[in-house]
């Protein structure tokens, strides 16, 4: 049995190299991401889950170290626990977003981490945070990272309207990450979502044979096309 030459490979950590994104509509928001997870060169997994929970209707995406994105997720989530404890109330979106950004901040020199927070309350209803590497903390309507979001930007910045429902945003989210899962090595597999609204939270999952490819056109002389001027052509005379 053929066996892998870890010394050939490319030395670093596992790593979460990304496409990730979250979108807010009237009444909720959509998060996704892709779903591999990198050890330099070497896909360490291909199905990771990048969504994850920390309050009954705020979710997180990750983007960075695996284990420090994991660490900082799991200390949010304690500590929404215990302020939900004590305040006999769940927390809103901003709540989670400021602490996820001070501890990006306070360890800034020591984290591999670029977060995205979204979710629903009941204060302000839908929100997006961006938590970029180095601890800033900005509101958004939308919001991508991880490696693949360099290449979608600009569809992004042409492509996203206000006032979008449901399926519209989904839609939009779908189609960014299957863009940029398309175009980015580290990002791949399949594209899990979430949509969070005031009464549920939905899963969605798109398998990696059915990502959109919107964006590869028609074949400009595929078959059809050169059977069809073949059966037009006209035979032309030419001197001897």
């Amino acid at each position: 049995m053929e066996t892998i030459d870890i010394a050939r490979l490319k030395s670093g950590e596992v790593n979460l190299g990304t496409s990730i994104m979250a979108v807010q509509f009237k009444n909720g928001v959509v998060v996704g991401a892709d779903s591999r997870t990198t050890t330099g060169s070497y896909i360490a997994n291909r199905v990771t889950d990048k969504l994850t929970h920390v309050h009954d209707r705020i979710y997180c995406c990750r983007s960075g170290s695996a284990a420090d994105t994991q660490a900082i997720a799991d200390i949010v989530h304690y500590y929404l626990q215990l302020h939900t404890q004590t305040s006999g109330a769940p927390p809103s979106v901003h709540t989670a977003s400021t602490m996820f950004q001070k501890l990006c901040y306070d360890n800034k020199d020591a984290l591999s981490a670029g977060i995205i927070v979204a979710g629903w309350d009941k204060e302000v209803g839908p929100s997006v945070y961006n938590i970029p590497l180095g601890g800033g903390l900005f509101k958004q309507p939308w919001a991508i990272g991880g490696s693949g979001s360099t290449y979608v930007y600009g569809y992004c910045d042409a492509t996203y309207q206000e006032g979008w429902d449901r399926d519209q945003t989904v839609e939009f989210v779908k189609n960014t990450l299957a863009l940029a899962m398309s175009r980015d090595g580290s990002s791949g597999g399949v594209i899990r979502m979430c949509v969070i609204t005031e009464d549920s939270v939905e899963r969605l999952f798109v398998p990696g044979d059915q990502l959109p490819k919107f964006w590869q056109g028609r074949e400009v002389l595929g078959t059809e096309t050169r059977d069809a001027d073949l059966a037009g052509a006209v035979a032309m005379a030419v001197d001897a």
